[in-house]
């Protein structure tokens, strides 16, 4: 039998925690308002805004591997760790660009082509997507390093998604502040519609965003150690033979993932969780301000609502995943999804019921996002040496499957104006049935397929090895 697992200290626990905050602050209103900002406020046509949104999640989808295979291959810069060297580089790329994602082009006018204010966004959102891209793949790869128990994993996937919760809590509780600002401001009858006059708010709202975001980094870089390579050989060599860590043999090097089915199982169903999530979180603002015709700043309650379901939900993850399974829950978290994807579907006029909605979605999505990254580290179990690269793979068909999605949406959309016509009313609609409904059961389908195939690493090498840690356990 091995040693049992010292547990991970409270402070500790929330230090990792906090360390994605400033990713899920961004994320929040890269998201929720960029196709609203754009397309909307600055009044890019939809192909447009669409593009911006593609390039930033293609950016993405190419970093992510490429950093996930270098922090698993770079030993860290000075007194840090791998991760931690990534997520500094990671912050600081983020706090350099994020500001011009979510303001007016510079030296730009009204009589300036919109090809070329495309061009002046595209460098400033690689930037961020890089550095997003960056920390999140860090900040992942430490779940498998700092804990091994199955279920003090999920425990930390469970705190790392309640800070996202409180991050997207805060973007869209700001949000509503300013809009409500701005509306004792501006009494006209037209300012409950969004418009150029609106910039001032998301380009404070960035600022807002860099600020918060930038201290959290600091509480994570300060308050969690990082465990240096040359300090787990020396904890190796000093136990009996049998425990010390595998031979260069025994580990799983990024090729042999490739080799592995489970490897592609977890990688289907963690794109189709991400899907439902950043798409329906990219079209509930079209849908309110369109579809459902509420005011400007019901783009920031309602949000607001779904994020509060889903921290609540966050923290029965770990004893209801104890209690009936973890893939059993996905399958949970999925019925709220499609039970808002069929109230949406037959309620056409909602109006104030979409609060009630929203808590279905938030907590849906709250689910699924916990267990989908909480199935992906036990697939990782102690190959801790390549996690970077299985998350940072995972990432890839996650952006590359959103920014494609979106970019399918925004051509079919009817209306290529800035305000749209009565064919947007019926678009918006069925996207969120589709976007929500349509890809849940697809989810479910690959559910299905793990339970026939359990998520494990299957040896096709060093049977031997295998059978002394079957005896050892």
């Amino acid at each position: 039998m091995t040693d049992p697992e010292r547990p991970l200290a409270a402070p500790k626990k929330l230090s990792y925690a906090v360390g994605h905050f400033l990713n899920d602050l961004c994320a929040s209103m890269w998201f929720t308002y960029l196709l609203v900002f754009y397309h909307s406020v600055l009044g890019f046509q939809s192909t447009h805004a669409g593009v911006l949104l593609l390039v930033g999640q293609v950016a993405d989808a190419i970093s992510t591997p490429l950093v996930g295979y270098e922090s698993d291959q770079t030993p860290g810069c000075g007194a840090y760790g791998k991760r931690k060297s990534w997520h500094l580089v990671g912050t600081l790329s983020v706090l350099l660009s994020f500001a011009f994602v979510f303001n007016q082009c510079l030296g730009c006018s009204s009589s300036t082509p919109q090809w070329v204010s495309v061009i002046f966004f595209v460098p400033f959102i690689v930037i961020f997507q890089f550095g997003w891209a960056a920390v999140q793949i860090s900040h992942l790869s430490l779940i498998p390093e700092l804990v091994t128990c199955e279920h003090a994993k999920v425990e930390l996937t469970a705190y790392r998604y309640a800070f996202t919760v409180l991050a997207n809590i805060t973007v869209y509780g700001m949000a509503w502040l300013l809009f409500h600002f701005q509306a004792g401001e501006d009494e006209s009858p037209v300012s409950d519609a969004l418009g150029p006059a609106d910039v001032t708010v998301f380009r404070n709202l960035a600022l807002l965003v860099l600020g918060i975001g930038a201290l959290f980094s600091i509480v994570f870089h300060l308050g969690t150690t990082e465990k240096r390579m040359d300090d787990e050989e020396r904890e190796g060599e000093q136990g009996p033979p049998l425990l010390r860590p595998k031979t260069p043999a025994g580990v799983l090097q990024w090729k042999c993932w490739l080799q592995q089915p489970s490897f592609y199982q977890m990688a289907f169903l963690y794109m189709l969780t991400r899907l439902i999530v950043n798409l329906s979180q990219t079209y509930i603002s079209m849908y309110l301000v369109n579809t459902l015709q509420l005011p400007k700043k019901f783009i920031a309650t309602i949000p607001l609502v779904m994020c509060l379901s889903g921290f609540v939900f966050s923290f029965i993850m770990k004893p209801l995943s104890k209690l009936i399974g973890k893939n059993v829950t996905y399958f949970v978290g999925l019925l709220l999804i499609l039970a808002f994807a069929t109230w949406v579907l037959l309620d056409e006029n909602m109006g104030q019921r979409v609060y009630a909605a929203g808590v279905l979605l938030g907590a849906g999505s709250a689910t699924v996002t916990i267990m989908s990254l909480a199935m992906t580290a036990e697939l990782i179990g102690d190959q801790t040496q390549s996690g970077a690269f299985v998350y940072g793979a995972m990432s890839f068909t996650d952006k590359m499957a959103n920014g494609v999605a979106v970019m399918i949406i925004q051509v079919l959309h009817p209306c290529h104006a800035v305000a749209c016509c009565a064919a947007c009313v019926w678009f918006y609609h069925d996207a969120m049935v589709i976007v929500t409904g349509g890809v849940a059961f697809v989810a479910a389908f690959a559910m299905c397929s793990i339970f026939i195939w359990p998520i494990r690493i299957r040896p096709r090498a060093l049977p031997a090895i295998a059978e002394v840690e079957g005896r050892l356990n």
